[in-house]
């Protein structure tokens, strides 16, 4: 499960809106040394549960915020049984691969490394229905990708959504040499592809719908997101997998407000900030504020493909474009140029049908070997 954008989960907390002043206002608050425990994640009925702790920072601080490293996490249930969540590092926690009973509640207890205990209230476990279809448009010079879902059983209602994309791509010029050893050789089969890659990302929105007022519980076509022709992402072949969760009315209710106040609050006419009531307490002291909600769920997911040639052929799509510059051989030595590998060898400079170059057609290294930008390792999944 993808962890939520931290910038728009500890912003919350220290919101204000600028009304009716012109003079800039900074709060005390911006200043202040509290402190406060921020819990990510959900806990996963049918699969690894993975869970964030972060704490607060003023909103003028320009580094990431604090992780909360070293803590206790259990997945407990009412009657007792426990399941440990192992931290990996950064403040993220992970489970075992979990199959949780849906009759009982569970909860997420935290005991910090100073000592102080937190817990969620006990929660039930909704059963997420099977995605329907994951599908694509072209849509006023876009792709846009929306998912279709129902609950034959009519019990589902509020829905979340999160998805990972995958994209292929390829640097702006290939090159069939390398720099070794204050030389220039060619590459052969035994070298890494440097032409070829691949780059994930996240989700960072919050995608939400429900069919309450609907006589049949089915969301049609609900948008996840829009691309742009001349993006990258949908230039030779594009991959995205989208997650699915069930929420209940009050776990929904919460990923509602917290939309909100992420993404419409921008200008002095936009909603006001909501009040942000999350299931997550401290046992140490009542008063203490927490950020987070755990609910419980299974999950569901579904992936496609989008392939270049399947887009409208009068689009103009993405090419990747970077400088090149020359150097020649009587100037300067290859070592001189190509050393510090900054800058890499593209193509030779021939003359008069000589085998030898004079020079070489050179650009940095980010537009030659696309491991700056991705991974040359192909997903498992790819088709």
């Amino acid at each position: 499960m993808k962890i939520m954008n931290w910038k728009n989960t500890i912003g919350l907390f220290f919101i204000l809106l600028l009304s009716g002043c012109v003079e800039p206002y900074l709060p005390e608050v911006m200043q202040g040394p509290n402190s406060y425990l921020v819990v990510n994640g959900f806990i996963n009925a049918n699969g690894p549960s993975t869970i964030q702790l972060l704490r607060t920072q003023n909103l003028d601080e320009e580094t990431m915020p604090p992780a909360e490293n070293g803590a206790i996490v259990m997945i407990e249930a009412e009657d007792g049984e426990q399941y440990g969540v192992h931290q990996q590092g950064n403040g993220i926690y992970v489970s075992a691969d979990l199959t949780l009973d849906s009759q009982k509640k569970y909860r997420l207890f935290i005991r910090t490394r100073n000592g102080r205990e937190y817990a969620s209230e006990y929660v039930e476990v909704k059963h997420t229905p099977a995605i329907d279809e994951v599908n694509w448009e072209p849509v006023d010079g876009k792709v846009e990708v929306s998912v279709n879902t129902h609950d034959p059983a009519n019990d589902t209602w509020y829905y979340r959504w999160e998805y990972e994309h995958t994209w292929h791509f390829r640097s702006a010029f290939f090159t069939p040499f390398k720099y070794i050893d204050g030389r220039i050789d060619y590459r052969d089969e035994n070298d890494e592809d440097i032409y070829n890659c691949w780059k994930t990302e996240q989700s960072t929105t919050i995608e939400l719908s429900n069919s309450k007022r609907l006589t049949e519980d089915r969301i049609n076509k609900y948008k996840l997101l829009a691309i742009p022709s001349n993006s990258e992402k949908v230039a030779i072949k594009y991959s995205i997998l989208v997650k699915q969760y069930a929420l209940t009315q009050e776990a929904y209710s919460y990923w509602e407000t917290l939309k909100k106040n992420t993404e419409e609050i921008g200008t002095l006419f936009d909603p006001l900030p909501s009040q942000l009531n999350g299931n997550i307490r401290s046992l140490d002291d009542s008063n203490e504020p927490v950020i987070g909600y755990i609910s419980a769920s299974t999950m569901q997911q579904k992936r496609i493909f989008i392939d270049s040639k399947e887009l409208p052929r009068e689009w103009s799509l993405f090419a990747p474009s970077c400088y090149s510059d020359t150097m020649y051989l009587a100037q300067a030595s290859v070592v001189d140029y190509f050393k510090e590998g900054y800058i890499m060898p593209v193509t030779g400079i021939y003359v008069g049908g000589s085998m030898s170059p004079i020079g070489y057609v050179y650009a940095d290294k980010s537009c030659v070997d696309c491991r700056t930008a991705g991974t040359n390792v192909k997903p498992y999944f790819w088709e």
